[in-house]
């Protein structure tokens, strides 16, 4: 696979071929389920935990497949990428499970807890401004410097195929789903949830949640063309990135659709799964949550995998704090 692979060329044998790369290194995260919230969105809902992941994301399963399928001469030459978190932890820590240098660029405005743990790893930092722009051109810069091998945050083969290992998970665990919720931003995740439920269960609706202040998958999927410029407004930091345009033609062919969300709602979800599951999820996580609760009706008496994307929050800066919360919350 490359990194401008066609969707095509990402097949479900690369999923499980990643499943087996990354084996020795990521976890097999719980499937947790919750009585009372089956009752109050009357479904009963799979919460596969990824919040429980090494570095706290699923980001890890990705990251450490591209790490990992690096012939050893090249990954000698260390990885780059750029960051606002998660991906960032999750590729200093593949790398140095692998004993490669890693560099993560890293805009302006990023969650400190997430900076940190990119550090704590032991990747070289490099600031950038906040705009998509300025990250690629720190990152080519690196990779012109150092020789590092990019690996794109998801819009590159070897990372869908690791992200895609989470649903394929998910499924074998909570045995048959009606539908697959997973959260989108870049589309990873939901692209490689696509091709794992698509092979495994054919029957399972892929669902992506997106918040309403950065619906621009919603929004190239609605106009038949990615949106090339937006400037996103939402809590879920995790979420904020432009589609890529392989992610996009990959839920075009698996007929994923995406549900938009405020983050008022967002927010009340969190604190729900805080207080019911006892689980620490960040807002882009709990983004799957409240897309069912709005759409409660629609998903009435289903069975529903939700991918719990992570956990990883600011504590001296929890969101709820004059924010509403959902009827029925304890």
């Amino acid at each position: 696979m490359t990194t401008n692979a066609a969707p095509e060329a990402i097949e479900f044998a690369d999923i499980k071929a990643a499943a087996s790369r990354i084996a020795a290194h990521a976890l097999v995260t719980p499937v947790l389920q919750s009585r009372s919230l089956d009752t109050l969105v009357g479904a009963e809902l799979l919460f596969k935990c990824e919040n429980l992941q090494r570095v706290g994301a699923f980001k890890f399963r990705g990251a450490c497949n591209a790490v990992w399928s690096l012939p050893a001469a090249q990954a000698a030459r260390g990885v780059v990428t750029h960051s606002s978190g998660n991906h960032g932890a999750a590729l200093a820590l593949a790398a140095r499970t692998r004993g490669v240098p890693a560099h993560v660029i890293v805009p302006e405005g990023a969650v400190r807890s997430k900076v940190e743990a990119i550090e704590m790893y032991g990747a070289t930092l490099h600031r950038c401004a906040a705009t998509i722009s300025a990250r690629e051109q720190a990152c080519e810069q690196v990779r012109e410097q150092t020789g590092a091998t990019l690996v794109h945050p998801y819009a590159d083969a070897r990372v869908i195929a690791g992200q895609g290992t989470a649903a394929m998970e998910l499924i074998a665990q909570g045995g048959p789903l009606d539908v697959l919720l997973a959260p989108v931003g870049g589309g990873g995740l939901i692209s490689g949830s696509a091709i794992a439920a698509a092979a495994l269960a054919p029957d399972c609706r892929v669902i992506a949640a997106e918040p309403a202040g950065a619906a621009d998958t919603f929004e190239s999927l609605r106009q038949g063309e990615r949106i090339r410029a937006f400037v996103p407004d939402t809590i879920c930091d995790g979420l904020r990135t432009l589609v890529g345009e392989i992610n996009l033609r990959i839920m075009r062919a698996h007929g994923v659709e995406v549900l938009t969300v405020d983050d008022d709602e967002t927010i009340a979800a969190m604190r729900l799964i805080w207080q019911r599951m006892k689980i620490i999820v960040e807002p882009s996580s709990a983004i799957v949550l409240a897309a069912v609760i709005k759409h409660r009706q629609r998903f009435a008496g289903q069975r529903i995998g939700l991918i719990v994307s992570g956990g990883n929050v600011d504590l001296d800066a929890l969101p709820w704090q004059a924010r509403p919360s959902i009827a029925g919350e304890a």
